[in-house]
């Protein structure tokens, strides 16, 4: 009875084995990975194609040809070269980099005043503030167009960044962070002798990071994407900015159509935010993580 057993425990020992190396292949919640794996190709699909279709020309593009084209040179020469999409990118990047920095730091300090300085009305200024954020944007339009030109801004970059440094969405996220630092913070540097600047720069800023980090990225991709300020304010192609621009050669197909420079034109210019994503995606992901921490 022993040997027999033993002849079990033997012969189970291998099914044992199997078993172990079959859930390290197969995961136990094989269906959630496969329901991933599932939304990541009809994701990933309309990419991959948008790239093809960039390296395309007209007969391929009828075709559903799903490989690469031969024609990648000559819609880039048509791209960057007729129709000047790469000076539009450029200035998009300049702007919404300027746009990015200067609303950041006006925000953090308007965030600076409305938590760590005492003075009347302020309650009804930070309420001011708020309802702004009621306000659509595209109502201010005229107004605005109309204060641009008395400034002598039209058809300048300034029209298309100095109005949009003040942020009532940005100030509320920074004041909100702001009270959640230990006041005992302002207590010491104002016995240290700090000023509100020195106490921003070098105490504020630096516990701040994170959401710095999420604003930058939030603001750069709206600002990267705004296409009816520009339209209105810019009349020379020179000063475009690339989504007016691939408006643009969207018109021209309409008399001219060849898609795969469109194409490549709109794969392009999603380069740069995605790369400035890629780049602070750590910060935007914990800039808004609600933690025990924070």
């Amino acid at each position: 009875m022993a040997k027999i057993s033993e002849n079990k425990a033997t012969l189970a020992q291998p099914t044992q084995t199997q078993s172990s190396l079959l859930m390290r292949v197969v995961p136990k919640r094989w269906y959630a990975h496969l329901i991933l794996l599932f939304a990541i190709l009809i994701t990933g699909f309309p990419l991959y194609y948008a790239a093809m279709v960039a390296t395309q020309n007209n007969q391929q593009v009828i075709a559903y040809q799903l490989y690469p084209g031969i024609d990648l040179a000559a819609n880039w020469e048509r791209v960057f070269g007729r129709v000047g999409l790469g000076r539009n990118m450029l200035n998009s990047a300049l702007i919404s980099v300027t746009v990015a920095t200067g609303k950041v730091l006006f925000s953090l300090a308007a965030g600076l005043g409305l938590v760590y300085f005492r003075y009347p009305g302020k309650w009804f200024v930070f309420g001011f503030i708020l309802v702004t954020l009621m306000t659509p944007t595209d109502v201010l339009a005229i107004a605005l167009f109309r204060l641009m030109n008395g400034l002598g801004w039209g058809n300048t970059f300034q029209s298309l960044t100095v109005p949009f440094f003040a942020s009532a969405t940005s100030v509320f996220l920074f004041r909100q962070h702001f009270m959640s630092i230990p006041p005992e913070l302002s207590e010491a540097a104002q016995l240290d002798g700090a000023t509100p600047l020195q106490f921003l720069f070098k105490v504020l800023i630096p516990l701040s990071w994170n959401t710095i980090g999420a604003l930058l990225v939030i603001i750069f991709l709206d600002t990267w994407n705004q296409y009816l300020w520009p339209l209105i304010m810019i009349s020379d192609q020179d000063r475009q900015v690339v989504q007016v621009g691939i408006a643009r050669m969207v018109g021209m197909i309409q008399h001219e159509p060849d898609y795969g420079p469109l194409m490549l034109g709109a794969v392009v210019s999603s380069v740069p935010p995605l790369t400035i994503f890629l780049l602070l995606q750590k910060q935007f992901m914990s800039g808004f993580s609600i933690t025990r921490d924070k």
